[in-house]
């Protein structure tokens, strides 16, 4: 991770000062990224972590998740969305109602969340894609009802941690992620076996 773990801004106060900075009435990801810069790659997943924990909006989430992760992975500076995607305009209502929740929450959790544990940047970004790359696929191909909140808020704390410079905290956060990706894998292959036998029923 970066050397001048002493100047990190904790992400709430980023957040904060994002969400102070927000346009009236639309706002799109083209404009998050420039306002975030060199942080925009850890900020875009954890919005998007936290926007997959909503109903109905996982699948759309994990797909969005899919793209930073894949350019972590390649070792992009910065998330860079298709155009249509990065200049599609978004009510500015939806990101301040997440962003009025997330704030508080992330500050209690920035209590136990800090600098430690310094990691080299581009190994660690790469193993961050990996890991969220596939709790995103989790996200989108196990369409069980609630089975997103567990990899989603393990996306939220592997980005946390990650923008905390948490080495200790990022491991966790990573272990936990290969253990939910391993269920999420048995849980579908049990789906796979179940639909086999009904279907010799038939």
């Amino acid at each position: 991770m970066r050397a001048q773990s002493a100047a990190v801004v904790p992400v709430s106060i980023v957040l904060r000062q994002l969400r102070d900075e927000l346009p009236p009435d639309y706002f799109t990801l083209d404009w998050v990224m420039g306002s975030l810069r060199k942080r925009s790659f850890g900020i875009v997943m954890l919005l998007l972590g936290l926007a997959a924990m909503a109903p109905g909006v996982s699948v759309a989430a994990g797909l969005l998740l899919m793209i930073p992760a894949c350019q972590l992975i390649l070792g992009h500076a910065v998330p860079v969305f298709p155009r249509r995607i990065a200049s599609r305009p978004i009510p500015t209502r939806r990101i301040e109602a997440l962003l009025r929740h997330a704030i508080p929450v992330l500050g209690h959790l920035e209590k136990a969340i800090h600098p430690r544990w310094q990691m080299p940047l581009e190994p660690t970004g790469r193993a961050v894609g990996v890991i969220v790359l596939i709790l995103s696929a989790v996200l989108v191909f196990i369409p069980i009802p609630m089975s997103n909140i567990a990899p989603a808020l393990v996306i939220v704390l592997i980005s946390l941690a990650w923008l905390e410079e948490d080495g200790l905290q990022l491991v966790v956060a990573m272990l936990a992620g290969v253990f939910i990706a391993a269920l999420a894998s048995a849980a579908m292959w049990g789906m796979v076996r179940g639909a086999e036998w009904v279907a010799r029923l038939w």
